[in-house]
């Protein structure tokens, strides 16, 4: 897959005419033989092994395809590596290199219309498992995962993604009979399926924001059960290189609390962790992200009708506005804001919009004033576009 074709960003209309229809066939089907219980009967034993194959497989999908190959959050030997892979294949939620590239991608433009998941842009199904099946997300794209697409048995297990899947069903027929692989397997998959993809989905909808990331992620306590640990999004997306993703000692994290006991036996080591002062609240965001909020903010007014009010109320003064901006952009921007146009919102105006898109931060000012500054730099260029485009 091209960077053009990741990266450029489809209507909502475009997104949902692009699922693939017959590719989500096997995903219904696997569904569908849940209800096989039915002739097959439903056994403790086979109840069991499903608990204790949805633990494994959440396990490797959070440590290992989450954690460890789209993140690099800690480290490991070249053996567990392999053995992160393939137990998350066991998961049949497609190839590792494959997942890892997507979850990349998606914290590289989260929430804006080039996420390959966002509920924001494309609706609940298609953030919670619509994306999956579509045409434009069906290549893994290796440029994006240089790290670990060099190795031949990452690139083997991508290549045949579905035998680690097919070997556990395998082992859970020889452990449990029919119901071993009906219960066992096939209700433990469709709730795994449905565990991960709620973290697409419902953690970008409901829960708790405490920290200004510039997109919706949430923290969801209930969504951290299911799937041991992961419900802390907006934590993760606060500071996504983060082993452990509980910041506070009460945010159940049991994918953490496995890997640090992996760490006293050697088996993964360099664990990573946020800052002390994000933990206690001290958190001030990057730069791309009070920029990427202030986008967004600026994105909320209506740029068309404010310039065209703008140069109502401007009158005779839009020549001076012209000729400013024909020496330079700043001239012309500095001299809409010292006319203090009643048309143009007010700080005020911008944070009440914030407060009601963002969690409040000291930072958000920051983001306001931004805000304010694209708000006059795009309504000074419709106000001047006309203008500058015929000879002076």
């Amino acid at each position: 897959m091209t960077a053009s074709a990741e990266t450029s960003a489809p209507t909502r209309a475009e997104l949902h005419d692009d699922i693939i229809y017959p590719a989500a066939i096997p995903f219904l089907l696997v569904h569908l033989a849940c209800f096989a219980a039915i002739w097959t009967g439903v056994t403790w034993k086979a109840v069991w092994l499903g608990v204790a194959l949805y633990v494994l497989r959440m396990f490797a999908v959070t440590a290992g395809f989450h954690r460890y190959f789209s993140h690099r959050s800690f480290k490991t030997g070249r053996v567990m590596q392999f053995l992160f892979a393939f137990v998350g294949e066991m998961s049949a939620q497609r190839g590792v290199l494959w997942w890892a590239s997507k979850h990349r991608h998606h914290h590289k433009y989260s929430d804006m219309p080039e996420d390959v998941h966002s509920p924001r842009q494309a609706g609940f199904f298609y953030s919670h498992v619509g994306w999956i099946f579509a045409r434009r997300h069906d290549h893994t794209d290796l440029s994006a995962i240089q790290d670990f697409a060099r190795f031949p048995e990452l690139r083997w297990l991508e290549k045949h993604n579905y035998v680690p899947a097919l070997v556990l069903a395998i082992l859970a027929y020889v452990i449990a009979g029919w119901p071993g692989l009906v219960v066992g397997f096939v209700w433990s998959t469709v709730v795994l399926y449905h565990g991960t993809f709620m973290i697409n989905s419902l953690a970008h909808v409901h829960g708790k924001r405490r920290y200004l990331t510039g997109d919706d992620s949430r923290n969801n306590p209930l969504l951290a059960i299911i799937t041991l640990g992961e419900g802390w999004h907006n934590n993760h997306h606060a500071y996504m290189s983060s082993t452990r993703q509980g910041f506070r000692w009460w945010e159940f994290d049991p994918t953490f609390y496995a890997l640090k006991a992996f760490s006293w036996l050697g088996l993964v080591w360099d664990l990573r962790a946020p800052p002390r002062a994000m933990v206690k609240g001290g958190y001030t965001p990057q730069r791309s992200v009070i920029e990427k909020v202030a986008r967004q903010l600026a994105e909320h007014f209506p740029i068309e009708r404010l310039a065209a009010e703008a140069r109502a109320s401007l009158g005779q003064h839009m020549d001076e506005v012209v000729r400013r901006a024909r020496e330079s952009r700043e001239q012309a921007e500095a001299f809409v804001r010292e006319m203090h146009l009643p048309e143009l919102p007010t700080r005020d105006e911008i944070r009440a919009r914030a407060q009601a898109m963002f969690h409040r931060s000291p930072s958000l000012d920051q983001a306001i004033e931004r805000a304010r500054e694209l708000i006059v730099q795009a309504v000074c260029a419709k106000l001047c576009e006309p203008a500058l485009q015929s000879p002076a």
